[in-house]
């Protein structure tokens, strides 16, 4: 198989801890996939990805470690992209609906399940057998990252085809206006608890380690634990920081 799945780690219970990349550096990619995360996201809706620096990333990490793409929008151009680069999973964002999920499945999968066209690359380099064979353990994330996608989530989580969903919680927050985060943390438990009652693995968007620590206490499945940009925020900063004296190394 051309790629490495991530199904085999979507069992409800199991914490699957994320790396997420935004900053389009092939290199970075492979350092952080030998820290030994369960899984890495690639960011291709806000990070600087291109499409070879994609496929070089996806080569290279996927010898260690399974790939999320985390997809601009929901179009079948834009899904089947990401899954031609070999990518294990897509996590597709802005689903507030059953019909998107559909439409999610519909462009990530193959028929007689999906309508996803064949090609690329990769894997037209292995032939149609590793097509098919991959194809079944293609994994199909819905972000949910709206008001009108938690008062949906039950409908999301759903729909056949939908392995898996995982919470955006910046853009929940502005979708939710002066909202406390009480009442944010409420209406991720909400998307989290339709999840489990369908079966299925819940991931929080969490900005640094010990947020993931705490929501993998909280019920959640996928966090993530480090993000390129955060990391390198506060290293620079923290390295300022020793360098003039204001705190100790």
């Amino acid at each position: 198989m051309y790629h490495r799945p991530l199904t085999p780690l979507l069992g409800r219970g199991k914490p699957i801890r994320l790396v997420w990349l935004a900053l389009g550096n092939v290199a970075l990619a492979e350092i952080a996939s030998h820290a030994e995360p369960d899984a890495i996201v690639l960011d291709l809706q806000h990070g600087l990805w291109e499409r070879s620096t994609l496929e070089a990333a996806v080569g290279i990490v996927n010898t260690h470690t399974p790939v999320i793409a985390r997809v601009a929008d929901l179009s079948a151009a834009t899904i089947a992209t990401a899954l031609d680069s070999g990518a294990g999973a897509v996590l597709a964002p802005m689903v507030e609906s059953a019909d998107d999920a559909r439409r999610l499945v519909a462009a990530g999968r193959y028929p007689p399940v999906g309508q996803r066209s064949a090609g690329g690359v990769r894997p037209l380099m292995h032939g149609l057998g590793a097509m098919r064979h991959a194809d079944q353990h293609v994994a199909l994330g819905a972000l949910i990252e709206t008001r009108r996608g938690v008062d949906n989530a039950a409908a999301i989580c759903a729909v056949s085809g939908v392995n898996f969903v995982f919470i955006g919680t910046g853009d929940l927050a502005l979708s939710l206006g002066d909202a406390d985060s009480a009442t944010l943390a409420s209406h991720c438990a909400q998307v989290r608890d339709a999840a489990h009652a369908n079966g299925l693995a819940c991931g929080l968007f969490t900005g640094n380690a010990q947020a993931a620590r705490q929501a993998l206490i909280d019920g959640y499945e996928m966090v993530v634990v480090a993000n390129d940009i955060e990391m390198a925020t506060r290293g620079f900063a923290q390295a300022m920081a020793i360098s003039r004296g204001e705190v100790n190394a």
